[in-house]
């Protein structure tokens, strides 16, 4: 098994979005985060088996969780997303153990995932936005792992139907995306969960 270190490095070289676009909340999963998380699903056993990346972007997460073995389908609604995300999964040598499909996460025709990793909008553009993920989640895996802004908890215990076993809080940076931002930077704090359905 890798380290956790060297998926961070491996996923920190992976590409970006080429054209971000505000409304699906584009940014890159941090690789520091994404190694974090899918430590934490490899020390549950939760990648051993069929891993859906759902709103998977540019494959951040879904190429990290093929580094630990796993058999990842990436699901994304953007075409050129899906681009990137079968180029890094080339990139980082797992193509064979990645597949990359465009559809939407609310009429998801995947079923029969064992778990389920994702960063889902924040709902900064479109209030409500995460939780179609959520909804899909628990109709198509028996785990889940999501990222929510801090102080999301409660409102994810009360929206799914499952138990938050475990988590962790951490900080990201975003950088300047789009033309609203008025910093160059910006940090904030985010927590990780682990939902059991």
């Amino acid at each position: 098994m890798p380290r956790r270190k060297e998926v961070e490095m491996a996923l920190q070289s992976l590409r970006g979005f080429e054209d971000p676009t505000a409304c699906l909340e584009q940014y890159e999963t941090p690789a520091p985060l994404a190694s974090d998380l899918l430590h934490l699903a490899w020390s549950h056993g939760d990648l051993e088996g069929r891993v859906l990346d759902m709103g998977c972007g540019t494959g951040v997460l879904g190429v990290g969780a093929a580094l630990y073995n796993a058999r990842v389908v990436g699901v994304d609604a953007d075409a050129e997303a899906l681009r990137t995300a079968r180029s890094n999964a080339g990139a980082a040598g797992v193509s064979e153990r990645t597949d990359w499909l465009r559809g939407d996460v609310s009429s998801l025709a995947v079923t029969g995932a064992d778990t389920v990793v994702m960063n889902p909008p924040f709902g900064a553009q479109q209030s409500g936005a995460d939780r179609p993920f959520l909804s899909a989640a628990e109709r198509v895996a028996e785990t889940a792992y999501t990222v929510h802004n801090q102080g999301s908890l409660g409102f994810v215990e009360a929206f799914v139907d499952g138990n938050v076993t475990d988590g962790f809080e951490t900080r990201v940076t975003l950088p300047r995306r789009f033309g609203f931002h008025e910093e160059d930077e910006r940090e904030i704090a985010v927590e990780v969960y682990r939902i059991e359905f």
